[in-house]
């Protein structure tokens, strides 16, 4: 990914004992060294990295916390923004947003405790199915971005080149 958008690695340090603590499951390596090197962001003007934004649109636990919210909300009845998906919740088994769209897209993975080191990337587009991707978040994201084929999701097709831009930190 640093190659393919020629960003200059931020190397940021990061509590990951915090962060994964309050998730209580590990995160994927390849995602880590992706949120160390990018922070939160924009690739191609198209495809919202959630990482760490002192701001909050890009914050990573900021928008897992609010999914989870929502999702846990009894006034929506048993309905999810993720059906036939829950978000994950600590312990448990769900979804968990790491990247989404200007289109709506939604990349996620499919967290279980009870498979730790499994992290398949879930998508859907604007049909609303959802794809499963036995890949890591690194490649799924590659794809996106420089494969026309990868379809639905892939957007190299429309020449939006191979950006990358951090988030401000002050935008809400």
């Amino acid at each position: 990914m640093i190659e393919l958008t020629g960003w200059e690695p931020l190397g940021i340090s990061v509590d990951w004992a915090a962060i994964e603590g309050e998730l209580r499951v590990p995160l994927p390596a390849d995602y880590k060294e992706l949120y160390e090197a990018f922070a939160g962001g924009v690739f191609s003007d198209s495809v919202y990295f959630l990482g760490r934004d002192e701001g909050i649109a890009f914050d990573f636990l900021t928008q897992w916390r609010g999914d989870l919210s929502v999702d846990q909300d009894g006034r929506y009845g048993d309905v999810s923004a993720v059906d036939p998906y829950s978000v994950y919740a600590p312990g448990g088994k769900g979804l968990v947003t790491w990247a989404s769209t200007e289109w709506g897209d939604q990349y996620c993975w499919l967290i279980d405790t009870q498979r730790p080191d499994e992290y398949p990337v879930l998508a859907r587009a604007e049909d609303n199915e959802w794809r499963r991707y036995d890949m890591s978040t690194s490649e799924f994201l590659y794809r996106v971005l420089a494969d026309a084929d990868f379809q639905p999701f892939g957007i190299a097709q429309y020449d939006l080149g191979t950006t990358f831009k951090p988030a401000c930190g002050d935008d809400e």
